[in-house]
């Protein structure tokens, strides 16, 4: 039984969507303000938390800022309908995914267990380490290595860098890397897939002759390259 951790100050709200995640099998756990959203984030025994985006003591972005210094629990972030400045601010700090307010139970309960499959459930037949020019990605153990050095990654970054990965060569459109890697279709005027590799850019190492691995392909998509 997945634990997901609600954050959010519309009580509401959350005892809604608590009922409705209980129902279809979750555990669920509840804060109604930033500080204490963040105190049961950092204690580890959640599988994704869902964050409010205004809240007192600490809003979301804070939140979602002090835990991507010590975790990469996967995130959810609860914005306001037609603000793309918090939902792009959320995505380069690291957040996994959003959801504009409001939104219905439903929606959320989809976007969480597509989440959690691609950052916890993985296909037995694609264990084995990906290896392209100076990147291994170890999917079982949800690794990945720049010449033999750790890169920290989100869930989402890793699912998308994993596509790219396994596609080596071979140009991905944006709406394969929406599908495979944030398990959604791709939504007109969507950013998400392009704040994320931009994410992934810059923890990744350049290439000998100072290019970035993961090249943009004019109204195509995306391409890894290496060496």
């Amino acid at each position: 039984m997945a634990k997901v951790l609600l954050v959010d100050d519309d009580t509401e709200l959350v005892g809604m969507l608590a009922d409705y995640l209980t129902g279809e099998g979750f555990e669920v756990a509840m804060a109604h303000n930033g500080e204490d959203g963040l105190a049961l984030a950092l204690g580890g025994a959640y599988a994704i938390a869902v964050l409010d985006v205004m809240m007192p003591r600490l809003n979301g972005i804070e939140v979602l800022t002090e835990l991507r210094k010590h975790s990469a629990l996967p995130v959810l972030m609860l914005t306001a309908r037609g603000d793309d400045t918090d939902r792009i601010v959320g995505l380069e700090l690291g957040a996994d995914d959003y959801v504009a307010k409001p939104c219905t139970a439903r929606e959320l309960t989809a976007r969480i267990r597509a989440i959690l499959r691609r950052s916890g459930g993985r296909d037995p037949s694609g264990t084995q380490p990906i290896v392209a020019g100076r990147l291994t990605l170890l999917p079982e153990q949800r690794l990945a290595r720049w010449d033999e050095h750790p890169i920290e990654l989100t869930s989402t970054e890793f699912n998308l860098l994993e596509v790219l990965a396994r596609n080596a060569g071979r140009t991905v459109s944006k709406t394969e890397l929406s599908e495979q890697g944030l398990g959604r279709p791709l939504a007109k005027f969507d950013r998400s897939i392009e704040v994320h590799l931009s994410r992934i850019r810059d923890k990744l190492g350049l290439l000998a002759d100072g290019r970035s691995c993961i090249q943009t392909v004019f109204r195509q998509g995306y391409q890894f390259i290496w060496d």
